[in-house]
């Protein structure tokens, strides 16, 4: 057995625990030693597979102190995106699998209702734990039952504006609810926003802690000396005490008992203090401090770096298993010639500005952000606060440059259309990772913005087939003033070159990439680097195929499909979207509302959600692969030809 192999063994014992309720056989203090195995197995697991890392390794005691003292699955444990929640995995029925973790057809790399019954809640966007936890809180109450309701959701989700309306109707509703601040001042990126500071600020020295608990001591002792009226006076000075005292304040106000801040890492207390809070009535707020990456000192050190990792790599050091390939031409990804453009862009006028949703690094702004702080904005995980903010900087007179991922953009979609499209707003949205993500899985794939966004009335939608296109785009965008411009880009590298002049690409105007005189390929998009391959795969059984590249879903090039539907009786669009209302759609649109006719095939995305796996497994699996188009264009041929026989 190799030293690879041997990283999958789990501790002692560890090995003992295939469900919940056998945890909760053991003393107390055997936690420790369950909490460091754990730790050490995710470790070994990510170092030769990879996936998230550094924040699962900070809630190792928090996972193990919950599974503890509570009855899951019967008690519900919600997690707040899913990235914490690998301990929770390996100790409820999935450590045998965990190396299949974010695999093609392995387990999901977030919570998912249909993997376990442990998984009450599916995540993958942030924010959404104490809302979810809410409504499973009162069906209880209205059923009549008696299971404990837990969410556990970490400061970076607490900039998104859904966990305060979670938050603010917890408080009022009254049902009995814990919610667990997971406090390690990182999202992926570092927090950003008034929030963040306060809890900085307030969990940073032990002022505050000496002098609550000096005047609590205090407010106890006479509390066993006076009467009725001194419990109710010193009742009412604790309460004021507490507000002003503790970083509880804000969570009070807004209806919540707090408790805090107590230490993440020291498992046996924490699982005492929920013990404690076990059967206490109403909502409550623990406030836990850890450490992202705890347990793993690169992680620590570099939390960033080391929020997910995609290769092997030494579990003692850090060092990547995978060496360099010197005389490997390194392809650019999309987000690093976004952040090229976006940079040379606001290098040249002075209007545009560049606005994230706690993804900097993600996107390609963060160079942006280094080089021109006060022009590049990280928002934190608020994209409907990014939008509307982007739309009243647009009233100033300002260019703002919106980069969110496809998928985290359904999050902002009212603000798309209410507060920029309807005003005629020349906010631009620069979608990254559209398309199939790969390992993340169906929560970001970013399949659904074609017809979502193609529907907007005002709004310009536009998607780049090569890096170039891109850089074009973008400064066309960056030149148009008559109301918002979309362009989406997938996840990923690009093998074109992204370093040539800036040029306009006129309002609506495709191009023709190849000649042919069978049938017309019509492709939107990045996936239009696949047809090259696909019209040599149909040179050899005798079809040849003209190419055309559409550029504008909205407004459609009418010249360009005019000459195709004047020319080719067979005509194939390419999507790497949902077909339902996407680009093939409009084209079909555009052959109706023209007097036009031909045998069109629409290839694009199923209607049903797509796991997780690599890009080319996923794009292999739903027939976009070259192999795949091929086929079912061949198919679609002899189809037609037999119909028309």
């Amino acid at each position: 057995m190799t030293e690879r192999q041997t990283a999958h063994i789990p501790g002692p014992m560890l090995a003992q625990i295939d469900q919940p309720h056998i945890l909760r056989e053991l003393p107390i203090e055997k936690l420790p030693q369950v909490a460091e195995e754990l730790r050490q197995y995710i470790i070994d697991i990510i170092s030769v597979h990879g996936g998230h890392f550094a924040a699962s390794l900070g809630v190792v005691e928090l996972t193990v102190a919950l599974h503890y003292m509570y009855n899951t699955p019967k008690d519900q444990i919600v997690w707040d995106v899913g990235h914490q929640a690998y301990g929770h995995k390996i100790l409820t029925g999935r450590r045998d699998v965990f190396h299949s973790n974010r695999k093609y057809q392995g387990i999901s790399g977030f919570p998912k209702r249909s993997e376990s019954e442990f998984d009450t809640f599916g995540v993958g966007h942030a924010s959404t734990s104490i809302s979810a936890a809410l409504g499973m809180a009162k069906a209880r109450d209205i059923s009549g039952t008696d299971q404990k309701v837990v969410a556990i959701i970490g400061d970076g989700s607490l900039t998104g504006g859904l966990a305060f309306e979670g938050l603010n109707n917890a408080g009022t509703a009254k049902s009995d609810l814990l919610v667990i601040l997971n406090d390690n001042r990182m999202s992926i990126d570092p927090n950003v926003g008034a929030l963040n500071e306060y809890l900085a600020e307030i969990t940073a020295g032990k002022g505050w802690n000496t002098l609550r608990d000096e005047v609590w001591d205090l407010l106890e002792k006479m509390k066993g000396k006076g009467g009725g009226t001194m419990q109710r006076f010193i009742g009412r000075i604790e309460n004021g005490m507490k507000a002003a005292l503790t970083p509880g304040g804000l969570f009070e106000a807004l209806g919540f008992r707090y408790f805090g801040p107590v230490d993440g890492h020291d498992v046996v207390q924490l699982a005492k203090i929920l013990d404690d809070l076990k059967d206490l009535k109403g909502p409550i707020l623990l406030h836990c401090m850890t450490v992202k990456g705890k347990g793993f000192a690169p992680a620590e050190q570099d939390q960033l770096k080391w929020h997910a990792q995609s290769s092997p790599f030494d579990k003692l050091t850090g060092e990547s298993l995978v060496k360099p390939d010197p005389g490997k031409r390194k392809i650019p990804n999309w987000q690093d010639i976004f952040g090229d453009a976006i940079l040379e862009l606001a290098q040249e006028n002075p209007k545009i500005v560049g606005i994230t949703a706690a993804m900097p690094s993600g996107t390609g702004l963060s160079k942006m952000m280094k080089q021109m702080p006060n022009r590049a904005f990280d928002v934190g995980i608020a994209e409907m606060h990014a939008v509307v903010e982007a739309a009243g900087m647009a009233t100033q007179g300002l260019k703002p440059f919106v980069a969110i991922y496809s998928s985290f953009l359904q999050r902002a979609y009212d603000g798309i259309i209410h507060d920029v499209a309807l005003q005629d707003l020349p906010v631009v949205f620069c979608m990254d990772r559209a398309g199939l993500v790969g390992a993340d899985g169906a929560t970001h794939h970013g399949v659904l913005d074609i017809p979502f966004l193609r529907c907007v009335q005002n709004l310009v939608v536009a998607a780049p087939m090569e890096a170039q296109d891109l850089r074009n785009l973008m400064y066309s965008a960056s030149i148009y003033e008559k109301g918002p411009y979309a362009i989406r880009y997938p996840r990923g590298g690009t093998p074109a070159d992204q370093r040539a002049p800036f040029e306009e690409i006129p309002l609506g105007t495709g191009r023709k990439v190849a000649n042919g005189t069978d049938l017309a390929i019509l492709s939107y998009g990045a996936i239009g680097q696949s047809v090259h391959k696909v019209r040599l795969l149909l040179q050899e059984a005798g079809v040849e195929a003209a190419h055309y590249d559409l550029r504008f879903v909205k407004p459609l090039d009418a010249p360009l499909l005019e000459e195709v539907f004047s020319t080719y009786d067979t005509v194939v669009t390419i999507e790497d979207g949902v077909v339902q209302g996407g680009a093939g759609s409009a084209v079909l649109e555009w052959m109706c509302d023209h007097g036009y006719k031909a045998d069109v095939l629409r290839l694009g995305l199923p209607d049903t959600f797509v796991e997780h796996g690599t890009q080319d497994e996923l794009y292999a699996e739903v027939g976009l692969d070259p192999k795949g188009i091929a086929t079912q264009t061949l198919n679609f041929l002899r189809q037609t030809q037999t119909m028309s026989a």
